[in-house]
Formats: structure tokens, C-alpha cells, sequence
């Protein structure tokens, strides 16, 4: 039996005067949760953002896409993730990776470890912040972090902890997601610490599978049901459009991919709404990925979400 589809959306920034009536008409347009990106640049920060959505909404999700390991301590995460999924009755998504993006460590100053370091960091803070929410006091020791009989974080609504996002386009990663998270994104491979032209190639349909196999065996090698998981992809592009013929192609240029790939890559949504709904539910059938999460970071065309919520998110979740 597939899950039900549910839509997300991410976003950045909010105007200063009218923010809470925004926040509120993602929740009256059906969006199941509003994300944000962990980045430096000309955004909100995401906790304080998040906390303030999630008190002027009733019902939507709050949460991110996802936190980097590399900007707060786990101990200080844990509690703050508790504290956010107790004060909102439960509503918290704890979207959390290794980083990836380069120019936000030069900027910062931070030191930008290989991937495989920053992956084993990401996989140990995991454990400290499980720690946290499921002992009292919390011991843990490894290669990165320690703590040593600290008070457990404030007990949570959702049990045994807040709902663990974890996205990635890599094995390890994945393999990761697969042991330990109630929700995975599938995402491209971000090794090079930057986005080009040919990301998107390695979410082409063929290598979503491949993606989605790593997760799936990952999670039977733990003992997890793999059919419990709740499979996550965040859109780049989406354009609702009769003849979607010329953004394929021109996608196609850009990526690599040929125009029926760029069609059915999970990180675009174009056509008119029944063509999306028919690929959607095709993908659903085939990958078992049900979460969709679009973008409102400014670049979206007037009354581009509003058609997507009216003509694909409420036929696919009525």
C-alpha cells in the first residue's frame, strides 16, 4: 500500500510586514510543512525562523533542509529540536547532514574537512543527539565528540524522539539514512560542494533507483522495515505549462539528460497539472517517494504555487 503524498514547501526569507499571514497560507493551501535551508548567505537563520512560524500556525510542519553538523554542537541542537517539538505540539520534520556547500565554510571561516570526515562527524553527532533524547543523564565517547553524564534534552512530543530528516546523494550517506531516519531525501550528489550544470544528472531516473536501493538495504541490514520510511525529494524547477517541450530541452543542454529524462528527474515538475500528477504517482509506484517539497525562494513566477497547490496538491492528498 503506498503512502500518501504529502508537499512541503522551502523557502528562505519572509517579507518584514505580513510574514504570519504568508506563513498561514501555506498551511490553507495544503502544504504539509514549511523548510528551510542551513546556509549563510541572504536568508533566515533557520531555528529562530522556524520557532517563529511554528508559533502563529496551528497545524502545518516546521523544520529544515536540512541543518549542517559543522554549525552548532549537537548537544546544543538536541536540545533545541526537543524543546521546538515539545512547543509545537509535536510538529517538528529534523531535517540533518554533513554540509556540503563550500562557499559557506570559506566565508565563515570554518575548516571544509573531505566528505568522509565531515560524514563520520555528522553520523557521530547523530548518536550524541539520540543520546540526549533517549537517556538522562547521556554519556557518549568517539573520534569527534564526548559528553559525560549530561542532563538529557527536554522530553518531546513525538516518540522516542523528534522525526529525523536526513537527505543525501551519496552511499554512505544514504546507507546512513537508510539505519536511522523516519524520513530520507534523495538528493544529488553534492561531493563537489556546489551546484552545476550536471548535478541534476545524478538524480536522472535511473540513478533515483539506485539511490532508493542503497537506502532500502541499508534499513533491512538494521532491521528496519523499509516500506516505514517515508521517501523526501526537494524540486529545483518547477513550471506549470501546457507545452513544456522548450524547458526540457533547454534542461537537457544544461544537465545532460535527455528530455524524457529531465521529465521523470524527481528535481523538476513540469507540464500541465494532470501530466505532473500522472509522473507523480508513476514515481511514487515505482520508487516509493511520496514527499514532495517545492521551492518559494523569490525566483517563483506569481501565482506559479498557488496553481501547483490548487491543481496538484489537492488532487493528490483529497
Amino acid at each position: 500500500m503506498p503512502r500518501d503524498f504529502r508537499f512541503g514547501v522551502q523557502i528562505g526569507r519572509l517579507p518584514t510586514d505580513g510574514w504570519q499571514e504568508k506563513v498561514r497560507k501555506y498551511e490553507t493551501m495544503g502544504f504539509s510543512s514549511i523548510l528551510f535551508p542551513d546556509h549563510f548567505g541572504n536568508q533566515l537563520e533557520p531555528l529562530a525562523a522556524i520557532s517563529a512560524i511554528a508559533g502563529v500556525t496551528e497545524k502545518i510542519n516546521i523544520g529544515t533542509l536540512v541543518f549542517d553538523v559543522d554549525y552548532r554542537h549537537p548537544v546544543v541542537l538536541a536540545k533545541a529540536a526537543s524543546t521546538l517539538d515539545f512547543l509545537s505540539g509535536g510538529r517538528l520534520e529534523f531535517g540533518f547532514g554533513a554540509g556540503w556547500m563550500e562557499t559557506d565554510y570559506v566565508e565563515a571561516g570554518i575548516p571544509y574537512d573531505s566528505p568522509a570526515v565531515r560524514v563520520s562527524r555528522m553520523e557521530e553527532a547523530l548518536d550524541v543527539m539520540k543520546a540526549m533524547w533517549t537517556e538522562n543523564p547521556a554519556s557518549y565517547k568517539g573520534e569527534f565528540y564526548e559528553i559525560t553524564g549530561i542532563a538529557g534534552a527536554h522530553e518531546s512530543v513525538t516518540k522516542p524522539h523528534p522525526r529525523v530528516l536526513i537527505g543525501g546523494g551519496g552511499k554512505r550517506v544514504l546507507s546512513i539514512a537508510g539505519r536511522h531516519a523516519d524520513i530520507v531525501g534523495i538528493n544529488p550528489n553534492m561531493a563537489e560542494g556546489k551546484v552545476t550544470g550536471q548535478s541534476a544528472a545524478d538524480l536522472s531516473p535511473s540513478k533515483t533507483l539506485e539511490k532508493i536501493a542503497w537506502v532500502r538495504a541499508a534499513a533491512e541490514e538494521a532491521g528496519r522495515d523499509p516500506d516505514e520510511i517515508e521517501y523526501n525529494t526537494l524540486v529545483f524547477v518547477m513550471a506549470i505549462l501546457d507545452d513544456p517541450t522548450p524547458v526540457r530541452a533547454t534542461m537537457a543542454v544544461t544537465t545532460g539528460m535527455s528530455e524524457d529524462e529531465v521529465a521523470d528527474c524527481p528535481l523538476f515538475l513540469t507540464g500541465p497539472p494532470s501530466e505532473i500528477q500522472d509522473r507523480l504517482v508513476a514515481r511514487r509506484e515505482e520508487t516509493g517517494i511520496s514527499y514532495i517539497v517545492v521551492q518559494d525562494m523569490g525566483t517563483t513566477p506569481p501565482g506559479m504555487l498557488e496553481r501547483f497547490a490548487e491543481e496538484v496538491v489537492a488532487p493528490l492528498t483529497s
